[in-house]
């Protein structure tokens, strides 16, 4: 059985090429992530086949913000699709807003914190309030997690702040930003190895590029869940 903590990001152009890498992936990966990237190229229609027909696990990445009947509205709607996660941004009028949307079902929600593209420079020009960005997203992960998230969206870098807090006891972290060593780091300014961030308190790895993108993409991916495995992602105070 294929280890669930690695979540493979479907950032490809339409569904033919998703399928074609989920094809190429076979057994080794059992969870997919579809983002914003992949909607209008059927990305609804995607999950929808990959949950019924592959039995593969879905993270919906939509990061939703709107007044807060929008964003229940929204979720509503989307767990229909019988999704296993799906991303909103982590203010806590927004979680409260998608909890309630998500009631019934079994979807997650997960409140995106601070985006592991952005650096304390991007901060500054969207006028975000001074601080070091490890500081902010766990604040803003205890806020989130007050307001009902099921589990957070953060760099690998502040995994284990995040994991310290008393209110994530039983909560998920999820942590895109993710790049085995030599990999190019493209547009994440906030990153580590796949065993880094399991070791410092994550529960799943999102990577996209490093797989798709490899000559073997199933290579790549045995390579990553090889790291899972291994002794460097053993974790001091959970379970291994």
């Amino acid at each position: 059985m294929s280890d669930d903590r690695l979540i493979v990001a479907l950032d490809v152009p339409d569904v033919l090429s998703g399928l074609d890498l989920v094809g190429r992936l076979g057994d080794e990966v059992s969870f997919y992530k579809i983002g914003l990237g992949m909607l209008t190229g059927g990305g609804l229609a995607l999950a929808n086949e990959l949950k019924g027909e592959y039995g593969k696990r879905i993270f919906l990445d939509m990061k939703l913000f709107d007044i807060g009947a929008t964003v229940e509205a929204a979720v509503r709607g989307l767990a229909q699709f019988d999704l296993d996660f799906l991303t909103v941004h982590g203010d806590p009028h927004v979680v409260r807003a998608a909890k309630q949307g998500a009631a019934g079902s079994d979807v997650k929600i997960l409140a995106v914190t601070i985006l592991t593209s952005l650096d304390r420079d991007d901060l500054d020009a969207a006028m975000i309030e001074a601080g070091d960005i490890p500081d902010l997203v766990a604040t803003r992960a205890g806020r989130a997690f007050e307001a009902g998230a099921d589990g957070v969206i953060a760099s690998p870098n502040e995994a284990a702040l995040i994991r310290a807090l008393p209110e994530a006891e039983g909560r998920l972290i999820v942590t895109p930003g993710v790049r085995p060593v030599g990999a190019e780091t493209g547009d994440q300014k906030r990153i580590a190895t796949p065993a880094q961030a399991i070791r410092d308190g994550a529960d799943h790895v999102v990577v996209g590029r490093p797989i798709h993108r490899a000559a073997d993409p199933r290579a790549a991916a045995q390579g990553i869940l090889a790291e899972l495995a291994s002794p460097q992602a053993r974790q001091a105070n959970r379970t291994a």
